[in-house]
């Protein structure tokens, strides 16, 4: 077994009991608010960014544990735009590092096999020029592996949600959680990538939504390799081909590319956006 598959089997084993660690018997989040100095408590905001840093501080002791049971130190982004989210270094072997990204989305509440995607990194300079140090802990090239650690949740219904409302902390029962019935995922961020961008014009690779194919880590590229997600995100929008109407076009789709490069695009997995 090699450091990589050893790192990823420690993972799954770690992911598998979190659930239990953030969820009430119900199935509800056991975060309900903030309080202040007054024991006032008030609700959390329903906004994904904020849902998706408290349940990275509510792990993160989870995290340190991990580490520490499996001989890795852990060392976080430096500035708050840097990859990876963690990097777990080996104690008695500094080469053998790891880069672990939070992940966290929400189901679509009319098709609950969807999920609303997320980003993968970067496909800009320290992906392309792997010794770089720009905007990445340590350079890309130096890691054995890249995970994603995910979370999918549901959102509550946001009329029982009243962020105007003040609670004592004896009411911490009466406060409806944000979000509900969580699924943690563990997988390389090369398995469960898509073709497509992630978030406008920024330069992020973007993941595919259908949530059992993010669990079983079943995108785009999960047949073809690595190295073929490689090449693709290095080159996005960068080869020009004839668009077979006497002009030329960006390549931006991986049917595209793999034709280009004579791979075999029956090794595509084809996107999944509708219920098994």
């Amino acid at each position: 077994m090699t450091e990589k598959e050893k790192f990823a089997l420690q993972l799954e084993t770690f992911v598998a009991d979190l659930k239990n660690h953030i969820s009430t018997p119900d199935e509800q989040w056991t975060v309900k608010g903030f309080i202040d100095v007054f024991k006032n408590v008030y609700t959390i905001s329903a906004d994904t960014k904020i849902i998706s840093k408290i349940l990275e501080i509510h792990l993160f002791p989870k995290v340190l544990e991990f580490a520490q049971l499996n001989g890795y130190k852990v060392v976080l982004a430096e500035h708050q735009n840097y990859y990876p989210d963690v990097s777990f270094v080996k104690v008695d072997d500094e080469s053998i590092r790891f880069a672990v990204d939070f992940k966290t989305t929400y189901r679509n509440p009319k098709k609950s096999y969807l999920c609303n995607g997320f980003t993968l990194g970067s496909h800009g300079e320290y992906f392309e020029n792997r010794t770089s140090t720009k905007n990445i802990q340590f350079p890309y090239s130096s890691y054995l592996g890249h995970f994603c650690l995910g979370i999918i949740y549901d959102r509550a219904d946001i009329t029982l949600i009243d962020e105007t409302k003040i609670y004592a902390v004896d009411d911490l029962s009466l406060i409806t959680s944000v979000v509900k019935n969580f699924q943690f995922f563990v997988t390389e961020k090369w398995k469960i990538a898509s073709d497509k961008s992630g978030s406008g014009n920024t330069a992020n690779i973007g993941s595919i939504n259908n949530i059992d194919d993010i669990i079983n880590g079943s995108g785009l590229f999960s047949k073809l390799g690595e190295s073929w997600f490689d090449d693709y995100w290095m080159n996005y929008k960068k080869i020009t081909i004839p668009d077979g109407k006497g002009d030329t076009k960006k390549i931006s789709t991986l049917k595209e590319f793999v034709a280009y490069r004579n791979g075999d695009v029956s090794l595509i997995v084809e996107k999944r956006n509708v219920k098994p």
